[in-house]
Parts: C-alpha cells; sequence; structure tokens
C-alpha cells in the first residue's frame, strides 16, 4: 500500500477542525456520490464527528444494501442541529446540490471534494479538492479516509467499492486508475467480500426496469451508418412501464454496446422548477470526446462518459445535440 497522501492539507485541517458537518451531493445521485458520501460520513464518524448527510431526492433504492451511519436528509428545515461546515460532494458546479442547499453554501464554510472538470476550481469558501484525473470521487474519499486513519473495512469499504466501481463501469472504463485498483485490492484485503456486493449491485431488477429496458432497446435509434445510438425517455414511459427514474441508471452504458457505436445517448425528460427539460447522458470510448459534446450545452463530465441538461424536450434536444456529436468522429 502507498504511503502518498495527496490530500490537501486544508481539507484535511477543515474535516478535523469542526465537529457538526454536512455532507451534500448532486441532485438524483449516483453510484459514486451516494458512496462517496456515505464513506466520508463513516470516515468522520470514526473520528467522532456529528454527521449529516442531505441529498434532495435521497439516495437511489437500488443502493439500499448500503449500512448508513446516520439518516439521509431530504429536507433542510428537519437538520437536527446547525452545521458548522458544508462538504460538497460529486458536485461539478456550485447549483449541482440543489436550490436549497445555497443558502448554507453563503452562510457556512465548505469544502469542494470532485473529480469533474470545473471551471473556477471549485466553489470551497475554505478548500477545494478538485482534480478530474481521479477516476471518482469514491477514490478521493478513500485517500481522505486512510490520511484520517480510517480502516478501509466494513461499512466504509461497501461505500467506497460501490463509488469507485460505479464511476469506472466496473472497472471498464478509460477512468480507471492504478489507485483504484490499489484501493480495491486493499479492500478486498480488508475484508470485503466483492462477489457479494456484486451481487446486490446487479441482481435486484423490478419487473418496471425490465420492461422499461426492454422497450428502451426496441426503440433505439440508429443514426449516422450506426456510430450514434439514441434512446429517449418520457414521463409517460415511466408512468407506463410503473418504473422510476433510478431505473434509468446504467442503459446507455448497454446501449453504447451495440457494434459500431461511437457515441451512445440517453435523453430524459423530467420536470424541474416546473419546467420542461431533458437530462443528456453520454458514453463513448477511446478518443471519441462526448465531454466537449456535453460542455457546448452548459454541462461536463468527462472524455467518455459526460452529461448535461437542455431546457427543451426529448426530441428537440436529440435535434440539437445530434451535429455537435457528429464532431467527436468528424472532429
Amino acid at each position: 500500500m502507498t504511503t502518498e497522501t495527496p490530500v490537501p492539507a486544508e481539507v484535511l485541517s477543515a474535516l478535523q477542525g469542526y465537529e457538526r458537518i454536512l455532507l451534500v451531493s448532486h441532485l438524483n445521485p449516483d453510484g459514486d456520490a451516494t458512496g462517496s458520501s456515505l464513506a466520508l460520513a463513516w470516515t468522520l464518524r470514526a473520528l467522532d464527528k456529528q454527521v449529516l448527510l442531505y441529498n434532495a431526492n435521497g439516495f437511489p433504492g437500488y443502493l439500499d444494501f448500503l449500512p448508513l451511519p446516520c439518516p439521509v436528509l431530504t429536507d433542510l428545515a428537519k437538520l437536527p442541529c446547525d452545521p458548522q461546515l458544508i462538504v460538497a460532494l460529486d458536485c461539478g458546479g456550485i447549483l449541482r446540490p440543489g436550490e436549497a442547499v445555497q443558502p448554507l453554501l453563503k452562510r457556512l464554510p465548505s469544502v469542494c471534494i470532485d473529480h469533474h472538470l470545473q471551471s473556477d476550481k471549485g466553489f470551497g469558501s475554505l478548500a477545494n479538492w478538485v482534480e478530474p484525473d481521479r477516476s471518482s470521487t469514491g477514490e478521493m474519499a478513500a485517500l481522505i479516509a486512510r490520511a484520517l486513519g480510517a480502516p478501509l473495512q466494513g461499512a466504509l469499504a461497501e461505500a467506497l467499492y460501490v463509488a469507485i466501481s460505479s464511476d469506472t463501469g466496473n472497472f471498464s472504463f478509460g477512468n480507471t486508475t492504478p489507485t483504484a485498483l490499489e484501493i480495491v485490492s486493499e479492500l478486498a484485503a480488508n475484508g470485503l467480500n466483492i462477489a457479494s456486493v456484486r451481487e446486490k449491485l446487479e441482481n435486484n431488477w423490478t419487473e418496471a426496469k425490465l420492461r422499461l429496458w426492454g422497450r428502451l432497446m426496441q426503440e433505439a435509434r440508429l443514426l449516422d451508418e450506426g456510430r450514434f445510438a439514441a434512446s429517449i425517455v418520457t414521463p409517460g414511459m415511466l408512468s407506463e412501464c410503473h418504473a422510476a427514474r433510478e431505473d434509468t441508471e446504467g442503459f446507455v452504458e448497454h446501449l453504447r454496446r451495440l457494434r459500431g457505436v461511437r457515441v451512445a445517448l440517453l435523453l430524459r425528460e423530467e420536470m424541474q422548477d416546473g419546467a420542461l427539460k431533458t437530462k443528456a447522458s453520454m458514453r463513448s470510448s477511446g478518443n471519441d470526446d462526448v465531454g466537449a459534446v456535453a460542455a457546448r450545452f452548459g454541462g461536463g463530465g468527462h472524455r467518455n462518459a459526460a452529461g448535461a441538461t437542455l431546457a427543451m424536450d426529448a426530441e428537440s434536444a436529440l435535434t440539437a445535440l445530434h451535429p455537435v456529436i457528429r464532431s467527436v468522429w468528424n472532429g
């Protein structure tokens, strides 16, 4: 195991210097946002800190098997105490944790820990640790745990594994770093039953998800001579399949597996602040840069996995994205 401690001193100082710490992550959290939040919460609990967890949407149901160090709040009005520090995890911009968090970010000292590209290098008022070359925020949470002396085992290990494996496509994406693999090796050496965690992650589909994915596969569009594959999810489709938003997680990766496809796109319509918007999730491989595509629409991510939210319906979003996606192989 490496003795490297790459965590900025000001981040460690902040985590050690406050007793009541609120952890927030981005809206509609994925495996990395959920796992890294839980991992840091378990780490802080090991230091006898009072930890508060908040996400406006709550954590996804398919991760209910992960042990919680404290309740996950979805309403900041129900905070049991006034936090002294706010830590934003896996948030590629100040608005990512949602509107309700903004007054706290203005009032409280804050720390930003993230692995997405950020034009301002982080929005934390007290400290920032933003490293786009990291595989996941989970990888960064593991390094924090090491630096603070929390053993990577038990519930902390499960959360770290979920975070890192989720954002690396189970260690198959190009963002899989040597450090990420070394951390998982340590988790296994410390007793993590990887097979058991994967069983809980993968073999928990509902019939609703099965029906939804079947419909998405049937209605997938192959464009540009098979180089571009796109699927659209509408609220009506979710309702007809009795499915939830989280049931769409992971589908775009399967769309990318079609032979000849260079860019896969999933467009999901949803209501935000009373307006219809479309969340675009893109995947590619190798040098095909969908991160640059997402950036054109105010989004972000990485070369092979990126997303953006467009203020329009899904069909209009597809029309807007299509010519820019062509630049992936024409540029």
